[in-house]
């Protein structure tokens, strides 16, 4: 599956502000080693540089593209290294133990997951902690409408196997998977109400947000008149769920979660 970082990126600031919220929550004051799991362009990967200045980061993505765009966001500097990996079997290599472990919008990508934030946090030294954010919004029309247009009669034998409706869990069991692994565990979760602008071409914008991320492996399995006309069904869709002001710009809530697990010694 091949991901644009630019597509990805033109919604840089609303994809952004989840991470530094997270990052707010994360009680390690001199970090020195950090892995940043799903780096993606790197914008994550340069934040938290800022937050530890002494500190040397892995950035660790699944998409050769996705990581072209941080090396290239990282100017090469040598406290970056970079690695391709399958993240959900990722594990860190040898005796490596990391004071941070950040994730960014990755988890919903993953199968899963008490296996996954069990083996994420015994990456993680003493006293260090355990940090990720998930989009939650797969009942959102944006979602919904999504998964059933792919789920139609024109789409299903191509795209309704990727359908995955429930990728995210409960903060609840989320709680439960972490409590026995960790010190301390601080959950929550958050709407965002995104004001975003309208879209080149006359686009909806929801479509154009969705292309950076939750359309991505439906627009990957058709060619190039398949997309257009898949896309075309979606805007409609879209344009029905959140009819756009006057100005094109339309308001999309999306709510995420969030949990940072801190390790005792």
């Amino acid at each position: 599956m091949s991901w644009d970082p630019g597509q990805y990126l033109r919604f840089e600031h609303e994809r952004l502000r989840p991470a530094v919220d997270l990052l707010a929550r994360v009680p390690v004051a001199g970090a020195l080693r950090i892995a940043d799991l799903g780096c993606g362009a790197g914008n994550v990967t340069r934040i938290l540089a800022a937050r530890w200045p002494a500190a040397r980061i892995v950035g660790v993505d699944g998409s050769p593209e996705m990581l072209a765009a941080a090396r290239a966001a990282t100017a090469g500097e040598s406290r970056f290294e970079f690695r391709q990996a399958d993240l959900a079997a990722w594990s860190p290599r040898d005796d490596e133990r990391y004071d941070v472990v950040f994730s960014n919008a990755l988890l919903h990508w993953l199968d899963d997951h008490g296996s996954v934030l069990a083996r994420w946090l015994a990456a993680v030294a003493s006293d260090g902690a355990l940090a990720v954010q998930a989009p939650d919004n797969f009942a959102a029309p944006s979602h919904v409408e999504l998964f059933a247009l792919a789920r139609s009669a024109r789409w299903r034998d191509r795209l309704g196997v990727r359908v995955r409706t429930a990728p995210v869990a409960t903060l609840d069991a989320y709680g439960d998977w972490l409590a026995p692994h960790a010190a301390r565990v601080d959950l929550w979760s958050t709407t965002y109400l995104h004001e975003l602008g309208p879209a080149p071409g006359g686009e909806h914008p929801v479509v154009a947000w969705t292309k950076g991320a939750a359309l991505t492996p439906f627009l990957a399995a058709l060619d190039a008149g398949a997309r257009a006309a898949f896309l075309a069904e979606y805007d409609v869709a879209m344009q029905r769920a959140y009819p756009p002001r006057a100005d094109g710009s339309v308001r999309y809530p999306f709510k995420r979660v969030f949990m940072v697990a801190v390790r005792g010694r």
